[in-house]
């Protein structure tokens, strides 16, 4: 007779194997892109030259009125940090995550997770992180061009605790991305359409995350109310990290907030999930 015990690893391997499939199938289904996925990625750095321009114009480089920093920025920092943060989105962003949870709901195909053993969310994030694998194993030479062209903007790279800080800062903006969206996404169980609460997030994201511009231009009082959002850490933290903007003895503290947001995040989806489950109706084939 099986006991629980036995039981309990049992079911622990089958999910594993389970999602070992799901990523596997993911990551095949993505490689049809990967031509797409390297064009794409160099072209999305085109507007780093507009950057390049715009800033040193603000920077008057090459006159007499040159500006050393601004906001603690010099022209150069300025530069990387736009660089930076392009990394930053790359990670934290989810086109397509919300609006394909609300259209599910919406054509009734969302019912497919709720008859068969396959948790959504978990599917999902999975297809997300086949995605991502794919995504940057193909647009590695492109952003090395890059970044290798751009090599002088750059200050000398940072210690190994920076490192590791920047690297475990860009795994959870990508956490912090998958949860909101898919939280959005979650809300057309109430309201089926959510086109317009997503064009308030994508613009609050641009200007909260610090892809516009840099929050230490921000006055003070308002870069306190904006620390306290997860916005921050999809594209500013792993940028400031980088370019020395935190000392080493605010980087745990700094890695323990960003991770509170992804366990709040976290429960919140798995509330909002069960909530919308009890109340929702299927339409559609």
């Amino acid at each position: 007779m099986t006991t629980a015990t036995e039981i309990a690893p049992n079911l622990l391997v089958h999910r594993w194997r389970v999602c070992w499939v799901i990523l596997r199938t993911c990551i095949e289904e993505r490689l049809m892109y990967r031509a797409d996925f390297a064009l794409a990625t160099l072209f999305r750095f085109l507007p780093i030259v507009t950057q390049i321009f715009l800033w040193g114009a603000i920077f008057a480089v090459g006159t007499s009125q040159a500006h050393t920093e601004i906001g603690g920025y010099t022209y150069y920092d300025m530069v990387a940090y736009y660089l930076l943060t392009m990394v930053g989105r790359a990670f934290s962003s989810m086109p397509g995550l919300a609006s394909g949870i609300a259209a599910q709901v919406r054509d009734g195909s969302i019912k497919k997770f709720l008859t068969q053993p396959i948790d959504m969310l978990g599917y999902l994030f999975w297809h997300r992180v086949a995605h991502k694998l794919v995504y940057y194993g193909v647009a590695i030479g492109p952003f090395a061009l890059v970044f290798w062209l751009c090599r002088g903007y750059f200050p000398p790279i940072p210690d190994a605790i920076t490192c590791l800080a920047f690297a475990a800062t860009l795994i959870m903006a990508f956490l912090l991305g998958f949860l909101i969206e898919s939280l959005l996404g979650l809300i057309a169980f109430w309201f089926l359409e959510v086109s317009s609460l997503l064009f308030i997030y994508m613009m609050l994201n641009y200007f909260l995350s610090g892809h516009m511009i840099p929050l230490d231009f921000l006055p003070e009082s308002f870069q306190f109310v904006v620390s306290l959002s997860p916005f921050k850490y999809l594209a500013y933290t792993p940028a400031a990290i980088w370019l020395g903007k935190y000392q080493q003895s605010e980087l745990g503290y700094l890695l323990l907030i960003e991770f509170a947001w992804v366990v709040a995040l976290l429960i919140a989806n798995r509330i909002a999930f069960r909530r919308g489950v009890k109340r929702y109706s299927a339409f559609g084939g």
